[in-house]
């Protein structure tokens, strides 16, 4: 869930700490595993929150997003040009849509955070899944390139710029800087924001016991955003379509380890050159 307000408090933690954080991480991606089989045309976004929700569960956790004054759901379902925050309906997917699946959970008082986006094929409109599917490419080896940069950087501001220059690089589409990373822990938002775009600031120094959600949110179009009634889904002003992918991520003596993957993100970082190294 992107940054909306930050609790205040030491951004980082000690071994013990990133050690409890080990076991919310795996039940946030479990839940993203169990969303990731099920999504397909005709499933509504309310049958993947229960899906979601009952992953985070079965792995002893609960779902942080609940947490959140005001929201009663354990996911956010972004779909097409809802960008963020917005709220499972009962509508069924459709081929052609592009939707963006966020989840978290809790698990002993820490928390997880991560999403991942999918575009669903119309084999009716070629053009449309393909630009839907280089939308979500574009934006996800834009997060990996922000965590691979989390490994080597002295400083976090150096993670957004990697990320937008991996963006205007390989495409012509907008870096939303209203809606950004956050330091996760205690709580699911914490100190220090993660920008998407450089900064005049360097951010704060990368050392161990930082863990950072990184969360880069893309747009096909524009980046001006309007709040829908609900108060919560928030959708690209122009209708361009969106795409939003995140990990949690823990920096720790020997290395960094992404806390929201099966595999502490070997998959993503090592064609990067980065090897994951487990919390000790």
């Amino acid at each position: 869930m992107a940054r909306r307000g930050l609790l205040r408090r030491s951004i980082y933690k000690s071994p013990a700490q990133l050690r409890l954080m080990v076991a919310p991480g795996l039940a946030t991606a479990a839940a993203l595993a169990a969303m990731r089989e099920a999504v397909r045309p005709g499933v509504t976004p309310l049958e993947l929150d229960a899906i979601a929700e009952r992953a985070i569960r079965a792995r002893g956790g609960a779902p942080n997003f609940m947490l959140e004054p005001g929201y009663r759901h354990t996911i956010c379902a972004n779909v097409n040009a809802h960008v963020v925050h917005a709220i499972p309906d009962d509508r069924p997917l459709e081929p052609g849509d592009i939707v963006a699946l966020d989840a978290g959970a809790v698990v002993g008082g820490w928390h997880g955070d991560a999403a991942f986006t999918v575009a669903l094929p119309d084999h009716a409109d070629d053009e449309r899944t393909a630009a839907n599917a280089r939308l979500s490419e574009v934006t996800e080896q834009a997060m990996w390139r922000g965590i691979a940069r989390l490994a080597n950087a002295s400083h976090l501001g150096e993670v957004g710029e990697a990320v937008s220059a991996y963006v205007r690089a390989h495409s012509d589409y907008g870096v939303l800087e209203d809606y950004i990373g956050h330091g996760i822990g205690r709580s699911m938002h914490e100190d220090p924001p993660v920008f998407n775009v450089p900064t005049r600031r360097r951010g704060p120094e990368v050392k161990p016991g930082l863990v950072v959600a990184i969360e880069p949110i893309i747009s096909a179009g524009g980046i001006d955003t309007v709040v829908e009634d609900d108060d919560w889904t928030v959708t690209i002003a122009d209708g361009s379509m969106s795409a939003q992918w995140e990990h949690s991520v823990a920096v720790h003596a020997d290395g960094i380890w992404v806390l929201t993957a099966e595999d502490g993100g070997a998959a993503g970082l090592e064609p990067l050159g980065v090897t994951p190294i487990p919390i000790p």
